[in-house]
């Protein structure tokens, strides 16, 4: 048996104890979801060096980012689950007509079944736990799929779910693409996926054979649109949160990261020159001397955003950065100013450290040129005007949208996270993972009294006025009509 057939065996035997361990109930119990929530707690806390490490490794993480952007996230959400999970089990009163009297009814969640999570590089500790968390929290089996471009952080998983979750319930495979086809070719209750648009479509095509229902957290090109402010402090503040959030979670390598900015010819300069004094101060100046930043995670990846920067008219357009430090995949900081629209590097998702700004004669002129591209996963924008805050919420489409910050919407758990469009489906974080998990059964109690006759034909005027009647809740008209009293 070639390789390829030994893998498809032992895949098979994983599902099949995964569906008879969720046929027996195990995974419906409230203490057992408690436990699996609590065990995740307990791995991220005995394991923090470990991760630091693993993603060091991979990334080239700072243990201060390393704890920002992926154990603290984890703890946060499953601390919340925790707390809150058997609220979110619990069934929800749903208001029945008058008509049917006495009955009642309710909402009640139930867990789908056996899912796959596909988690990303970029985030690999917390972008393949935090939908975990989710999954156990409603009751299901899970089997996660890390990906093999982070093979440390793959390879802790692997090694270090199995002694802290239920591993009759909870299984970590890894691989490369071939296992990752197989992975699809399987029938699944949900499929969890994080990562490119590209891969999202081979998901949601391998999902269709089977009707299987799909999260994708996908991404795109986000734009922070910088509004004219006129306080020096607030333009201070806006520099920093743009350079910080440009440039410091993974160099750029982040779905929701800024893609590129728009501003105002007039208030360009300004920005350009804060820009490049907030760089030097937070990462270094030259790739060779560069600090608090990730490397790219792979040579492919380095070598397709140097690319984007060969086109002689996107390498003009520089002014600022550019260096690489090819030994140690670090990209500088790079800020371009109005590079072709029709590049590369304006049509494709970046992903890495580069910053192209476009200028505009009017800020106004921002939501044209965002509503001309597909919808993003998350916008930014730095503005004091209320009526261009309102203008934009109401005009243009994305997954999300922050006023005078970027990315902190992705740690608030009680806003939904996900994308709209292109930028992928479904949503996730808190409540709302527990949701994308869950299936929200409609559940309706009647007794035998009293008995509606007119459902049923033979039919006539009479039944035809009660139906209507009822249908539009007119509980007096029907009240007269059965006592003989409404003719019309």
């Amino acid at each position: 048996m070639d390789q390829r057939g030994s893998e498809s065996v032992a895949l098979d035997e994983i599902l099949s104890e995964l569906r008879q361990t969720f046929r027996t109930g195990r995974t419906r119990p409230v203490a057992w979801r408690k436990a699996q929530l609590r065990a995740i707690i307990d791995l991220v806390q005995d394991n923090e060096e470990r991760i630091f490490t693993a993603l060091l490794e991979d990334l080239g993480k700072h243990p201060v980012e390393s704890y920002r952007d992926e154990v603290g996230v984890v703890l946060k959400s499953a601390k919340q689950s925790l707390s809150c999970v058997e609220k979110w089990m619990a069934p929800k009163k749903g208001h029945l007509p008058l008509l049917f009297f006495p009955a009642s009814g309710e909402v009640l969640p139930e867990p789908l079944g056996t899912v796959l999570i596909f988690s990303s590089w970029n985030f690999p500790i917390s972008l393949a736990l935090d939908p975990v968390i989710g999954a156990v929290a409603a009751g299901n089996t899970v089997v996660l799929k890390p990906s093999e471009l982070a093979p440390a952080c793959s390879s802790f998983l692997a090694e270090t779910l199995p002694r802290y979750l239920d591993n009759r319930a909870v299984k970590v495979v890894t691989g490369g693409p071939n296992l990752g086809e197989q992975l699809l070719e399987q029938k699944w209750d949900k499929i969890f996926f994080t990562g490119s648009p590209q891969v999202g479509r081979i998901v949601m095509s391998a999902a269709a054979r089977h009707l299987t229902p799909v999260t994708l957290e996908l991404g795109g090109k986000c734009p922070t649109i910088v509004d004219t402010l006129s306080s020096t402090s607030e333009i201070k503040i806006t520099v920093k949160r743009i350079a910080g959030g440009k440039w410091g979670p993974c160099s750029g390598q982040a779905c929701i990261g800024i893609d590129y900015l728009l501003v105002e010819k007039k208030f360009c300069t300004m920005l350009v020159d804060l820009l490049m004094k907030t760089i030097r101060r937070f990462y270094g100046e030259g790739a060779k001397n560069m600090k608090n930043m990730c490397k790219i995670i792979n040579k492919h990846q380095f070598e397709r955003l140097q690319n984007l920067l060969k086109d002689p008219a996107v390498a003009a357009s520089i002014v600022y950065g550019g260096s690489v430090d090819e030994e140690r995949l670090l990209i500088e900081p790079t800020i371009l100013l109005d590079p072709p629209l029709d590049a590369e590097i304006m049509t494709e998702e970046i992903f890495g450290p580069l910053l192209p700004i476009i200028t505009l004669n009017n800020i106004q002129e921002s939501i044209e040129f965002i509503n001309a591209r597909p919808k993003p996963l998350a916008m930014y924008v730095f503005t004091k005007d209320e009526s261009f805050k309102q203008q934009l919420l109401q005009e243009t489409s994305s997954g999300s949208v922050t006023f005078n910050d970027v990315m902190v919407q992705f740690i608030c758990d009680s806003l939904p996270f996900g994308g709209v469009g292109q930028s992928g489906f479904g949503r996730y974080h808190g409540k709302y993972s527990f949701d994308a998990f869950s299936h929200e059964k409609a559940v309706m109690r009647r007794g035998f009294f009293p008995e509606i006759e007119p459902r049923y034909p033979p039919w006539n005027d009479f039944k035809l006025k009660f139906i209507r009647l009822a249908y539009n809740f007119d509980y007096l008209g029907l009240l007269l009509l059965m006592l003989g009293l409404k003719r019309n």
